[in-house]
Parts: structure tokens; C-alpha cells; sequence
């Protein structure tokens, strides 16, 4: 992680101070950095000894903070890890073209590989993230969402850029076909862990150890699966105040509604959807080797619905 924190370093050199500043901000913020781990322990669980798995995590960590600069803007966040987000100090303009130009630096950096298999898997994740976003923009303020819809949302946004950066991991390795899939799959199935329980702390979480302001996702009008299955479980008057907060984006009964998602027993429900990600994770490891980077995984898989943050 150091040798990518030294490529990112280094690929963030630009002639143009604004966006050197921006970018820096947003990257420095203390993110998990979670997507370029996972494309580093599966190079070397697969045994890839060469070194571009380190210029292809700084990738992968350039379009996710692209992504975020961009989600800011369009959801008009005013805090993300703990601080000010970057549209909020430097103001949209500034935030939506850094997310360009990390974009594009990302795909010069793809050419490094000399590999059409890589461009082609990275230039694909984009294109999903940018549908996901898109069709989350069109889910907004709509409390009739389904699971299948709201599944397809983060599995587009979230889980897609997880799936590529352990498929990256598999084509470096030169990994067969079927452990290449296993190893795309370990990813979708993570990824998408991940964004459920991310959204199970919109209503269970704290502010101190999440970073961001709880229920930001009712204030959007977002129709996380907490909310959908409390509608599902709750009485016709509870139905009734979710679907009201959620077309109106009103969090005055953010309390009362955490209240219902706690007792229809929707939280507990979301976190199972979660760890059953979690475990189709887990099998899909059983194609890799034994070693001590496939245990990582292993432990990163089986801990990740206990996350606090």
C-alpha cells in the first residue's frame, strides 16, 4: 500500500495548482482504500510477483475518487469522512472537473499494462458506474423501489468496481477463465456486502466513527433496502411516513422512522441480506490457493458486516 501511495503520489503531478489541491484533499482523506487491498492480496494469492498490480490499484483508487468527487455534487454532501467533502470547500465546478481529470489520468495510467484485456475491464466498470449513477439519479424520491432495483443500483455504483479490481488481479495472475470468474465474483459479492451495510449505518450508525451526517440517504430521497423492507413490515401508518419522508426528502422524522426500521426488524434483515454476500464471497475463494494473502481475503470477507464505519 505504501508503493501505491507512492504512484498515486506521484501520478497526481499536474501544472495546474487547483486541481493538484483538490485532488490531494480528496485522496488524502483517510479512506479505507479498500478496492486497491483487494487488487493487491488477489494479485498475490494467485502468485503474481510483477509490480504493475501497484500502478493498476492506483488506478482503480483514481476512478473511485473520481466517482466520489462527482456523487458529492449531484447529492449536495457536505460531509464525507469526518471533513468538509471537496465541493464543499472548493465548490462544484472545481470538484466536477478534478473528477475528470482523475478519469483521465486513470486511463493514461491503464495504458502502462500494455494490456487490451485490462483496458477493456476498466473501461467497462466505468461505463456500468456511470449507468448505476444514473439510474440511482432516477430511483430518487421513489418509495415504490423494489429489492431487485435497489440490487441492481449498487451492484452497478458499488460492487462493479470492486468485481474489476479483483478480475484485474486474476488477468495479471494470467489466471484460467473459471478462477478468473471466481475471483470477479469474490468481488461483486464483497462490493456489494459492503454498500448494505453501508446503508444499514444510515440508520444504525454513529456519526464519529462514519464520518458523514446520519440519514443523509432519506435527506436524498434514496430508497435504501432498510427503508424498503420496513415499508414491507411495518403497519399502513408507518408505511405512510417512510414513503412521505422518502418523495420529500424531509428528515424532520428521521428519529421516528430509525425508530420503525428498528422494530419492524428491517435492520437485522439488511444485515443478513449482508452477510449472505458475505459468505457467497467466502465460497467463491474456495477456487484459490491456500496462502496467507487468500486468508486475508477470507478474514476481510467473514468481518465486513461488523463494520462500524
Amino acid at each position: 500500500m505504501d508503493e501505491v501511495d507512492r504512484v498515486i503520489a506521484q501520478r497526481l503531478s499536474t501544472g495546474v495548482p487547483l486541481v493538484a489541491e483538490v485532488s490531494r484533499y480528496i485522496i488524502s482523506a483517510g479512506g479505507k482504500r479498500l478496492r486497491p487491498a483487494l487488487l493487491l492480496l488477489m494479485s498475490r494469492a494467485l502468485g503474481y510477483e510483477g509490480t504493475q498490480h501497484h500502478n493498476l490499484a492506483a488506478v482503480v483508487e483514481f476512478i473511485h475518487t473520481a466517482t466520489l468527487l462527482h456523487d458529492d455534487v449531484v447529492d449536495d454532501s457536505t460531509l464525507r469522512r469526518g471533513r468538509p467533502t471537496a465541493n464543499e470547500s472548493f465548490g462544484n465546478p472545481a470538484s466536477v472537473l478534478v473528477g475528470d481529470f482523475l478519469y483521465s489520468r486513470a486511463f493514461q495510467m491503464m495504458l502502462d499494462a500494455h494490456d487490451m484485456r485490462v483496458m477493456e475491464i476498466l473501461a467497462d466498470a466505468t461505463n456500468v458506474i456511470a449507468e448505476g449513477e444514473v439510474l440511482q439519479l432516477m430511483n430518487m424520491h421513489d418509495p415504490g423501489l423494489d429489492e431487485a432495483a435497489y440490487l441492481r443500483v449498487i451492484r452497478s455504483k458499488t460492487a462493479k468496481l470492486f468485481e474489476a479490481s479483483t478480475r484485474l488481479a486474476a488477468v495479471l495472475a494470467k489466471a484460467p477463465p473459471e478462477l478468473e470468474e471466481a475471483c470477479a465474483t469474490y468481488g461483486q459479492a464483497l462490493g456489494t456486502a459492503f454498500q448494505v451495510i453501508d446503508d444499514v449505518l444510515d440508520y444504525a450508525g454513529d456519526a464519529h466513527e462514519t464520518g458523514k451526517n446520519l440519514g443523509d440517504d432519506l435527506r436524498e430521497g434514496k430508497t435504501t433496502l432498510p427503508l424498503i423492507l420496513a415499508m414491507k413490515r411495518g403497519t399502513a401508518q408507518e408505511r405512510e411516513l417512510i414513503r412521505g419522508a422518502i418523495e420529500t426528502g424531509d428528515s424532520a422524522q428521521l428519529q421516528h422512522i430509525v425508530e420503525i426500521v428498528k422494530k419492524t426488524g428491517a435492520l437485522d434483515a439488511t444485515r443478513a441480506a449482508a452477510a449472505s454476500e458475505a459468505q457467497r464471497a467466502i465460497d467463491a475463494l474456495r477456487a484459490l490457493p491456500a496462502n496467507k494473502h487468500a486468508e486475508g481475503l477470507l478474514q476481510l470477507a467473514a468481518q465486513l458486516t461488523e463494520r462500524r464505519a
